[in-house]
C-alpha cells in the first residue's frame, strides 16, 4: 500500500527539488514509524515530496511495491531492506535507480547506505555486563539471514573476548526478531543450566519479550537477571528498573538518508557511500548498576 506523505511544515519554504518513494515495514520495528518521522522531516527541509510504500517486511510485497513507485516515476528510493533474498536491491542497482538503504546495510559495495554502528556498540555492552562481574553473558539474535544481527552477534563475541570471557554457543539463541520469539528465546536461555545472568538483546522489539518472560517467572530485572539492548523506546525509561540500551541515531540516519538520495540525483556516477552512525549509551537500572 502507497500514501503521498503530506511534508511537514519546514522554517522557509524551499522548492520542491524530488519526489522519492520511501519503502519500509510499517510495523515490523517499533522505532520505523520514528525512522518515518526523521525522513519526512529531513525531506521537507531540503524540498522533496515522500510516497510511503508499506513492505510489510515481506521480500514479495517489497518487490511490488518498489514496482509500484518505479512505476509512479519517483526520483529515488529509500529503501528499509526486508531481511532475506536481496533480489531487490540487485534489481535497483543494475536499473540504475537512485537508491539509500536504511538501517538494514547490507554486505555490499555498490550502494549507497546508512544506519547504525553496530559491532563495537554491542561489544560496549557485553564489556558493561563484564564490568559488574556477570560471567555467563547471553545474547539473544535476530533473524538469521540479516546483517545487523550478524554483526550484533560479532560484536558480542568481540565483547566476550574482550572481558576475557569464552564464547558459549550455548548462551546464545534466535529471538527472530520479534517480541514473542525473544520471550521464547529467553525461556530457552533461562531453563539452560548453568541459566545466565545477564542478556543483552539485539534489538528493540524483541526487549519486550525478554520483560515480558522475566516477569512471567518472577525473575526481577537489574537484581536477579541484567538485561540490556537496543533502542530509545518511551516504555524503557518508564518501567522499574528502565533499561540500559544502546539508542540508535534516528535523526541523524533520516537526515543523511535524505543528504545521500539527493546527492545521488545529482551525481549519478559518485561512488556510494555506507555510512555509519554511533548508537548513545542510555545507562539505566535494568544492568544491575
Amino acid at each position: 500500500m502507497m500514501t503521498a506523505l503530506a511534508p511537514e511544515v519546514p522554517l522557509w519554504d524551499p522548492p520542491v527539488t524530488h519526489r522519492f518513494g520511501v519503502a519500509l515495514g510499517r510495523h515490523s520495528n517499533p522505532y520505523n514509524d520514528r525512522l518515518l518521522r526523521a525522513v519526512r522531516g529531513a525531506a521537507a527541509r531540503a524540498g522533496c515530496d515522500l510516497l510511503l510504500a508499506d513492505t510489510g517486511d515481506s521480500v514479495r510485497e517489497e518487490a511490488a511495491v518498489v514496482r509500484a513507485l518505479r512505476a509512479d516515476r519517483v526520483d529515488g528510493v529509500l529503501l528499509v531492506p526486508a531481511p532475506g533474498d536481496d533480489a531487490v536491491v540487485n534489481g535497483l542497482v543494475r536499473m540504475g535507480v537512485p537508491t539509500v538503504l536504511v538501517d538494514r546495510i547490507a554486505g555490499r559495495n555498490d550502494i549507497d547506505q546508512v544506519g547504525s554502528e553496530n559491532i563495537q556498540a554491542m561489544s560496549a555492552l557485553v564489556e558493561h555486563l563484564a564490568q559488574r562481574r556477570h560471567r555467563r553473558i547471553a545474547l539473544i539474535t535476530g533473524e538469521s539471514g540479516s546483517t545487523v544481527s550478524e554483526e550484533r552477534a560479532l560484536g558480542y563475541r568481540f565483547g566476550l573476548e574482550r572481558a576475557g570471557l569464552r564464547y558459549n554457543p550455548e548462551l546464545v539463541a534466535c529471538g527472530m526478531s520479534s517480541a514473542g520469539g525473544a520471550a521464547r528465546a529467553a525461556g530457552k536461555l533461562l531453563d539452560g543450566w548453568p541459566s545466565p545472568t545477564a542478556i543483552a538483546v539485539a534489538g528493540e522489539a524483541m526487549l519486550i519479550g525478554v520483560q515480558w518472560e522475566a516477569h512471567r517467572r518472577g525473575i526481577r530485572i537489574g537484581s536477579e537477571l541484567a538485561v540490556v539492548g537496543y533502542g530509545d523506546m518511551d516504555w524503557a525509561r518508564t518501567v522499574s528498573p528502565g533499561i540500559t540500551t544502546m539508542a540508535q541515531p534516528i535523526s541523524e540516519m533520516g537526515r543523511r538518508a535524505i543528504q545521500l538520495l539527493v546527492e545521488r540525483c545529482r551525481e549519478p556516477e559518485r561512488r556510494p557511500e555506507a555510512v555509519r552512525l554511533a548508537p548513545r549509551f542510555l545507562h539505566r537500572g535494568s544492568c544491575g548498576c
